[in-house]
């Protein structure tokens, strides 16, 4: 199953549907513990959204985490788990992940922006920061849908709906 997500991002802005999605590890933090998370690790479980913000502790930034963290129930009912990714350093991200992200879901550190540039989620004017974009992977590994908005508001919608579309239609 395809589903692309209006246009909401500029053509060429974020990795198409049905692309493979770059797998990665990275250091991660879930309820401030360290630990090495593994996107293929993850979707051996299911699907996976990845979502890109620029920093941690800034007002959109932890709004959309506390959205996110309040609807992981929503996601794990549908068999999706959910990773948070920006070029924040792991001690920030290791607070954050226990005060925004209520340790509800990890957060994984793109310091040297290695996974933000793999998935064309740097901001164009701000290269040191990952610009707001989110994926759903499927559990083939390609990208089932994508958001980009630099509002975080509809994020967490956009990534249910398209996470259920996915199930609706059957696991790639």
């Amino acid at each position: 199953m395809v589903l692309a997500l209006g246009a909401a991002a500029p053509a060429g802005a974020a990795l198409d549907v049905g692309q493979p999605a770059p797998a990665f590890s990275a250091p991660a933090a879930l309820d401030g513990k360290p630990f090495t998370y593994s996107l293929s690790a993850a979707l051996a479980r299911g699907p996976v959204v990845v979502y890109f913000f620029p920093a941690a502790f800034t007002a959109g930034c932890s709004m959309e985490a506390h959205a996110f963290a309040e609807a992981i129930d929503q996601f794990a009912a549908l068999g999706a788990t959910v990773i948070g990714v920006s070029t924040d350093d792991m001690d920030t991200l290791a607070k954050f992940s226990s005060q925004h992200c209520q340790g509800r879901f990890p957060v994984a550190s793109d310091a040297d922006r290695t996974i933000s540039k793999s998935y064309d989620a740097l901001m164009q004017t701000r290269p040191d920061y990952a610009t707001r974009v989110s994926y759903v992977v499927a559990p083939d590994g390609t990208v089932a849908a994508q958001y980009q908005s630099l509002n975080p508001d509809r994020h967490v919608e956009k990534m249910l709906d398209a996470v259920r579309q996915l199930r609706a239609g059957g696991s790639k």
